[in-house]
C-alpha cells in the first residue's frame, strides 16, 4: 500500500481528493494537513510515501514545505496540485525538489497516474505545464556541453530518464540489469551532485539529450 499525505487547506476539497485517490485500491491517504507547517510536523513522526501538496497555504506555503521535506526526508516525493498554472511556479516547485506538478482540474485518473508516475518514473508534468516550463529549461539553460566525467553508458541512461523511462525499461532497452541501472544512476546523480530523478530529467532536457 502506497501511504500518502494529503496537504490542502480546504477541508471539502482535501475530502473530495482523499476519494478520489482512494479509488485506487493501492493508495491509501494516511495522514492530512491543512498548512505545509502541519505537513512537515506529520513527516516527523509519520513515514508517507508520497506528499500531494497544494501551494498556497497560511502559515508555512507547499514550496518551502517542499524544500524542507526534501532535504530531510528525501526518500519521500512531493507531487504538487494547484489551481496555478503558472510556469514560475511549476519551476520552482521542480527546484525545491518536487517529482511532479499537477493541476486541480485533471481528470481523477490523471492524478492517480502522476502519483504512480512521482514514485516509479521519478517525474509526473501535466501535459500544459510541461509544454510551458520545458521550452523554459532550454531557454534558462546557458552550457549544454554534458560534463565530461559521465561516461558513454551512463549518458545513454541519462537520455533514457529524461524520456521518462523507469529502471526496468532502461534495463530492458540496453540489455542491463536493474542494479547495474541503480548503480549507474547512483554514480550520474554523484558526478552532477544531483540529489534525484527529477533533477537528472531537468538536466537532461536542459542539455539537448532528449
Amino acid at each position: 500500500m502506497i501511504k500518502i499525505l494529503l496537504v490542502e487547506d480546504q477541508a471539502m476539497v482535501r475530502q473530495g481528493l482523499k476519494m478520489m485517490i482512494e479509488t485506487d485500491e493501492g493508495l491509501r491517504v494516511t495522514g492530512e494537513a491543512s498548512n505545509g507547517k502541519e505537513a512537515v510536523a506529520l513527516c516527523e513522526s509519520h513515514s508517507f510515501d508520497i506528499i500531494v501538496m497544494d501551494i498556497r497555504m497560511p502559515e508555512m506555503d507547499g514550496l518551502e514545505a517542499t524544500r524542507i521535506i526534501r532535504s530531510r526526508w528525501p526518500s519521500s516525493k512531493v507531487l504538487i496540485l494547484t489551481t496555478f498554472n503558472d510556469d514560475e511556479y511549476a519551476l520552482e516547485a521542480l527546484k525545491s525538489g518536487a517529482s511532479g506538478y499537477m493541476l486541480k482540474d485533471a481528470e481523477p485518473s490523471a492524478l492517480i497516474r502522476a502519483i504512480h508516475s512521482c514514485l516509479s518514473v521519478g517525474m509526473a508534468l501535466q501535459d500544459d505545464v510541461a509544454a510551458k516550463i520545458i521550452p523554459r529549461l532550454l531557454k534558462d539553460e546557458q552550457e549544454h556541453e554534458v560534463d565530461k566525467s559521465i561516461t558513454p553508458r551512463e549518458l545513454s541512461i541519462l537520455r533514457l530518464i529524461g524520456e521518462g523511462r523507469s529502471n526496468r525499461e532502461i534495463a530492458d532497452q540496453l540489455g542491463l540489469s536493474i542494479g547495474t541501472v541503480k548503480n549507474n544512476v547512483s554514480q550520474v546523480m554523484e558526478k552532477l551532485e544531483l540529489r534525484d530523478r527529477t533533477q537528472l530529467a531537468i538536466y537532461a532536457i536542459r542539455h539537448n539529450l532528449v
